[in-house]
């Protein structure tokens, strides 16, 4: 019995440190997040393309959703898609796409739910932590989606110190 009371005792003991630990981690606000989108959505018109935007938190859970008047309708589903792989992988999708195309059993990757490894999505950062991520569908290109949506995370750089 005593063998049993020391390792209860030891169990306890290392639950009591993990739950003394906690994590503070940078989140996306709303209000960036309804920022940013409408600054892509402006990044993209003031060139004639309409789009739809997503910002996506940290974990990759919806903010803000954003669908230019013309856009078309499965930009939506794309820009989600695309702030949820980078958001999920910290890593800009254009990024992705290059690593697919240089290993090709890296292309699993896109059979993942919800990943869509096209160019156009773009993490947020504040200083060095990711908070979130950007994504951008419905341009004639990913690169030009990634333009846009890079432009909304510069013009709204002040925010995100």
């Amino acid at each position: 019995m005593p063998k049993l009371s020391l390792a209860l005792a030891a169990v306890l003991g290392l639950t009591g440190v993990a739950n003394a630990a906690t994590l503070n981690e940078k989140n996306m606000p709303l209000d960036v997040a309804t920022r940013l989108a409408q600054s892509a959505v402006e990044a993209c018109a003031a060139d004639k393309y309409n789009v739809s935007v997503a910002v996506v938190d940290r974990a990759g859970n919806l903010r803000a959703l954003l669908r230019a008047d013309a856009a078309g309708p499965h930009a939506l589903d794309s820009a989600t898609r695309k702030a949820y792989t980078s958001a999920s992988t910290r890593t800009p999708t254009a990024v992705m796409v290059e690593n697919i195309a240089k290993n090709p059993s890296a292309a699993e990757l896109t059979t993942l739910e919800g990943f869509l490894v096209l160019a156009g999505g773009v993490p947020v950062k504040s200083g060095d932590e990711t908070i979130g991520a950007i994504g951008v569908g419905g341009a004639p290109s990913g690169a030009i989606d990634e333009a846009c949506a890079v432009a909304a995370i510069d013009a709204n750089a002040e925010l995100l110190k």
